[in-house]
């Protein structure tokens, strides 16, 4: 163990990584301010569904997103360039996962990925050369870092890669009919657009994506198969980008390729005036110890978080309860016809919600289709007439379908939204079970 965690090694592909990350975190920050992602997600809403706990953070008013953003691409510009290393990579990570628990309605897997790389970033000696801080000091300069940090870089892409693979061995996936209607939605892409809509295409990318997940990490680990796996990698997170189109995604899982490859050809590559290595053999640290136990620590939780949906009765892709950190990403559409009726408790009148009075078209999107969005909304609309000095109930007619099934009855009619609690890792008895057979009503 000492040997694989603490042997001293070229530290020239976590500084080539820092590099290709802080890059891309300034691209993924003003990024969405070009493209409007920040006008559309954090601006124009009246509010934002934020993770349930964390609905004391909201957007800051006016144009104060648009300079968050800017801010957190000028710590991704210091971040590739070393410049206050340390600082630089602490503020992007405190104010990235604040965006990521302010809103879901855009939630991606990928941006929970971003949280945890960036978190990870803080704590490497990413800056030690190659950066502005080491010629400011060039005592603190080194050429090398412990084995571990690629150890566990590759084990969190191991548990991402086969979580991702064992989530798409479902039905859907595997009679391509998911696939089938993603690829609807692109049939308008030029050039590419009609071949989207081929059957044949849509079993080659079925079993190249299980395939693909399920054998990269140990392709790329493999000497012999390693440059076919980058090829593979290459092809499988280009096309990502091109047909899926998410973002920063598919260029950070490239950038982690780096890893895989012996240190030496990296430095010769793209550092051939780098010194080699001062030190080298197995030298552990005094806090040999605490690094062993806190890596197995966190790679543990990563391990058992997307066991968790297990624990809680009902099928996952209906009732949605442990989805989110599980890395189960692209595998599911969903659909809903959702009413909801606000009740007065004193006076027994009913009112019927209109949704665009309070959400932007997206949140609707949401909250018609998915159990938390639809409890959070009942909590907002509750405290929306708390202050008009009334008290209220909040009753949800839903019909739901994923992918390409019927529509069944999701949300028990008869319970009150508003007053029930949120349980993160139980199941919530209003989420009614799915019903093949259930009969279709108009």
């Amino acid at each position: 163990m000492k040997r694989l965690l603490f042997s001293r090694i070229d530290n020239s592909p976590l500084i080539l990584f820092r590099m290709f990350f802080g890059a891309l975190i300034a691209m993924e920050s003003f990024g969405a301010i070009i493209t409007g992602w920040v006008r559309r997600t954090l601006v124009e809403p009246e509010f934002t569904f934020s993770f349930i706990g964390f609905e004391w953070l909201q957007p800051l008013p006016g144009l104060g997103m648009y300079f968050y953003f800017a801010l957190m691409g000028c710590f991704g510009l210091c971040v590739m360039v070393g410049y206050r290393y340390r600082w630089s990579m602490l503020f992007f990570t405190l104010m990235w996962t604040a965006v990521y628990l302010m809103q879901k309605t855009s939630y991606n897997n990928h941006y929970y990925l971003l949280v945890l790389v960036s978190g990870m970033m803080c704590l490497l000696p990413a800056a030690n050369a190659r950066s502005m801080d080491a010629k400011r000091r060039p005592e603190a300069q080194t050429h090398w870092m412990y084995s571990w940090v690629k150890w566990l870089i590759v084990g969190q892409l191991l548990i991402v890669y086969t979580y991702a693979a064992i989530a798409k061995l479902y039905t859907d996936w595997l009679d391509f009919s998911f696939i089938e209607l993603l690829m609807a939605n692109r049939a308008h892409y030029p050039i590419i657009g009609e071949l989207l809509q081929k059957s044949w295409v849509h079993q080659g990318i079925g079993l190249f994506g299980i395939f693909f997940d399920f054998l990269v990490i140990p392709l790329l680990l493999w000497k012999p198969t390693r440059k076919w796996a980058l090829a593979a990698s290459v092809f499988f997170h280009l096309f990502n980008s091109i047909v899926l189109q998410i973002g920063i995604f598919p260029y950070l899982a490239l950038a982690f390729t780096v890893f895989f490859f012996e240190p030496e050809t990296i430095r010769s590559r793209f550092f051939p005036s780098k010194p080699k290595p001062e030190q080298t053999g197995v030298v552990p640290p005094g806090n040999a110890g605490f690094i062993t136990m806190a890596i197995g620590v966190y790679l543990l939780i990563q391990f058992l978080l997307p066991l968790r949906h297990h624990a809680i009765p009902g099928d996952v892709l209906w009732t949605e309860e442990g989805h989110r950190l599980s890395w189960r990403m692209m595998l599911r559409s969903r659909r809903g016809m959702t009413k909801f009726k606000v009740v007065d408790k004193e006076t027994g009148s009913e009112m019927q919600v209109r949704l665009d009075e309070f959400l932007s078209p997206k949140q609707q999107g949401r909250v018609v289709s998915y159990p938390d969005f639809m409890w959070q909304f009942a909590q907002r609309l509750k405290t929306h007439y708390a202050e008009m000095g009334r008290d209220v109930s909040v009753y949800v007619d839903s019909r739901v379908r994923v992918n390409r099934r019927p529509f069944r009855r999701f949300i028990d009619p008869e319970v009150d939204l508003a007053s029930v609690p949120w349980e993160p890792l139980k199941h919530h008895a209003w989420i009614l079970p799915y019903h093949p057979e259930e009969r279709q009503n108009p």
